[in-house]
């Protein structure tokens, strides 16, 4: 794994993006904790509220838009966005440290933080998860009961922004059914080079 600044690292950096509702989060925790796979999450930092059952540390770094700045101008982040108003990157340290003790790291990240991880490391691994269509996609959003009417079109037009961007990723997966999805995640894995 080469990463612009620091050189070769022996993990491997795995990059998963896909509009809101597709099941990315689902499918990369049906993945994790598997003793045939050598793979652990970055936990992302954003300025968004804490949803019922989150957890700081675990879920998310929670910050406010203040606190996140001063880690943007520290440099302190691999890559940041703002999405739907709030603010989200990718605490740097953590991701290294990782990385250069042999273990393979899945960012779970928008498309134009992916496309700041693709410039500093281009050897990493792009996977684009999506619905099997727009509908599936909107019904999964509106299931979730978590946004009220604005939000939920907000996340359906950068759905279609982030859909335009699929062409570029390494391996694009389709999450129709979830058990058939999380398995071809896993198998992309251990093909990839992160056998435990």
């Amino acid at each position: 794994m080469w990463v612009e600044g620091r050189g070769h690292l022996p993990g491997q950096l795995i990059v998963v993006s896909g509009p809101s509702g597709c099941g990315k989060s689902t499918v990369i925790r049906g993945a994790l904790g598997r003793a045939d796979l050598d793979v652990q999450l970055s936990v992302s930092a954003t300025t968004r509220e804490r949803r019922p059952g989150e957890r700081d540390g675990v879920d998310y770094y929670f910050m406010d838009r203040d606190g996140f700045r001063g880690h943007v101008d520290r440099g302190e982040f691999l890559e940041w966005a703002e999405y739907n108003a709030n603010l989200y990157g990718t605490p740097s340290v953590p991701v290294f440290d990782a990385l250069a003790a042999g273990r393979s790291v899945i960012l779970e990240i928008e498309v134009r933080g992916a496309l700041q991880i693709r410039h500093l490391s281009p050897t990493a691994l792009f996977v684009f998860i999506k619905a099997p269509d727009f509908r599936t996609l909107e019904r999964r959003l509106r299931l979730r009961g978590t946004e009220d009417e604005p939000a939920i079109l907000r996340r359906l037009r950068k759905a279609r922004e982030e859909l335009a961007e699929a062409h570029w990723y390494d391996v694009q997966l389709i999450n129709d059914e979830l058990d058939p999805c999380v398995q071809n995640f896993i198998v992309m894995l251990k093909t990839y080079g992160c056998g435990g």
